[in-house]
């Protein structure tokens, strides 16, 4: 028995310090709620744990972003949404103006709400913002964009060639034809000759020919009858020719006389079909089967491609030109930078004696403001993947090409060919307003996503964190009587060395 060194409360005394060391972890744990409350607790799960809340914090936040972004969008598309309306309503008034019955004054109350509407198209383009930015004023610098080309309500083929260019072919037009112009109904005329040059025989068969008021046949021979099928036959007088007399008596008979001495018929000869072309003068309408020709008085020397006695017969060309003009009136609008031109196919200028029916067109230009470009940052990652880029175009007049835009002139053409120009407005707003719902579609499943990321990788994170309470009691009650057992054992142990006392007595 030795008194230097009591071995058995050495014992309990370390195996009491380990008890009381874990029981001080267990209450740590306890009292924080953590199972890692320092490195030396798991170092392996303290860095996954670390790890983990940096994607789940980064995860909160870029699921705000996406929310925020969701509020930028629904602000630009709610202005747009206005914008629409605005456009709608000059939409109605366009077409009310192009109407016929309407006074100048009329118009001019018609123009006044347009111009007060594209004022207040501009006035939201400059204004609309979310948190300081502007959303539909578009972003720093210029560009020039090329507005939409337009037919005039001509019939024929428009193609936009997508270089600010464009080319339109007229359906084909001939002699006879009513065409459209500008509001105005005309008809193409012929020169005398045109109109001469469809009075002839027929293959076979008859064909019923029409000059002015008379009516004829003829039959594959060349004869020529009346509407009921008698040959015509012209009467002469001595020394005269037949086609002469013609065209200045139009003495016809279907009965042939004869010289009574000789038998045969020289008082009256039979009517040709060059006597019938002589019929044929300025302002008179041939119609032979379903063609027809209408042969024009137009002066030589003050030639413009226009009757002198009925403005609405013109020449095939002078429809060119006023087709050319109506192209050019069409396609100025919302022009600002002074591009709009039209020119014939082969590049020569419009004029009553050229072309050919087809066009081409320098459409009109705008300059504008240059898109405006945001990202979204929706993931917690350094990835671009993580970017949701945003564009919109400033949605003001000049962009919509409704810049300018007048319904006022006399006959309403101006209206007519505003309403195309409102139409192609309203489409670019659609388009700019469906980008941005597609947008906002995205982001709502953006943020069910990142929340459904955050969720799971939170409990993921737990696991590896969190003190489970009911183990970590378990524990804790373990310690505690170990504790108490410790304590017991060093009392005894430090008791066993009182014996070694009855030795020295």
């Amino acid at each position: 028995m030795v008194v230097q060194h009591n071995m058995q409360a050495m014992n309990a005394n370390r195996m009491l310090n380990v008890t009381t060391g874990q029981q001080a972890k267990s209450t740590e744990k306890l009292s924080s709620g953590y199972r890692i409350n320092r490195a030396a607790d798991d170092a392996a799960g303290l860095t996954i744990s670390e790890k983990m809340r940096k994607q789940i914090r980064g995860l909160d936040q870029a699921s705000t972003n996406a929310q925020d972004g969701v509020s930028s969008v629904q602000t630009a598309e709610g202005a747009l949404t206005e914008v629409h309306s605005m456009l709608q309503r000059m939409n109605e008034l366009a077409v009310q103006a192009a109407n016929g019955t309407n006074a100048e004054s009329d118009r001019q109350a018609i123009q006044d709400e347009i111009d007060q509407l594209t004022t207040e198209i501009d006035r939201v383009a400059e204004t609309t913002k979310f948190n300081e930015i502007y959303l539909l004023k578009g972003d720093k610098g210029t560009k020039t964009i090329n507005l939409e080309a337009h037919d005039a309500g001509l019939k024929g083929t428009l193609t936009n060639n997508g270089d600010g260019t464009a080319t339109f072919t007229m359906d084909a037009i001939k002699t006879g034809d009513k065409v459209a112009i500008g509001g105005k109904t005309y008809t193409i005329g012929s020169t005398v000759d045109e109109a001469k040059a469809l009075i002839k025989a027929p293959a076979t068969g008859t064909v019923d020919v029409q000059i002015g008021d008379k009516t004829f046949k003829i039959d594959n021979t060349g004869k020529v009858m009346d509407a009921d099928g008698n040959q015509l036959y012209v009467e002469t007088k001595d020394g005269q020719t037949a086609a002469a007399t013609f065209s200045a008596t139009s003495n016809l008979t279907t009965t042939q006389k004869f010289n009574n001495d000789q038998g045969v018929a020289t008082d009256n000869r039979a009517v040709s079909v060059d006597n019938l072309k002589s019929y044929v003068k300025g302002g008179v309408t041939v119609k032979v089967g379903t063609e027809s020709a209408t042969a024009m008085t137009d002066v030589a020397g003050a030639a413009d491609g226009v009757d002198d006695n009925d403005v609405t017969l013109i020449t095939k060309q002078k429809a060119y030109e006023l087709a050319g003009k109506e192209l050019l009136a069409a396609n100025s609008i919302g022009d600002t930078e002074g591009h709009a031109s039209v020119k014939n196919g082969d590049d020569t200028d419009l004029a009553f004696d050229k072309g050919d029916g087809s066009f081409k067109i320098n459409v009109a230009q705008a300059k504008v403001a240059n898109t405006l470009s945001f990202n979204l940052h929706v993931g917690s990652d350094a990835d671009l993947t993580n970017k949701i880029q945003v564009n919109i175009d400033t949605m003001n007049s000049d962009f919509l090409g409704i810049k300018g835009l007048n319904v006022k002139d006399e006959n309403g053409s101006a209206a007519t060919y505003a309403v195309d120009a409102i139409a192609d407005a309203v489409a670019k707003v659609s388009s700019q307003r469906s980008a941005l719902g597609a947008v906002q579609n995205r982001l709502e499943h953006t943020i069910d996503n990142l929340d459904n990321v955050v969720e799971n990788t939170t409990a993921a994170e737990s696991r590896i964190r969190d003190t489970d309470m009911a183990e970590e009691m378990v524990n804790y009650s373990k310690n505690n009587i170990l504790a108490q057992a410790g304590q017991s054992m060093l009392a005894q142990a430090n008791q066993s060395t009182q014996g070694v006392l009855s030795l020295l007595q």
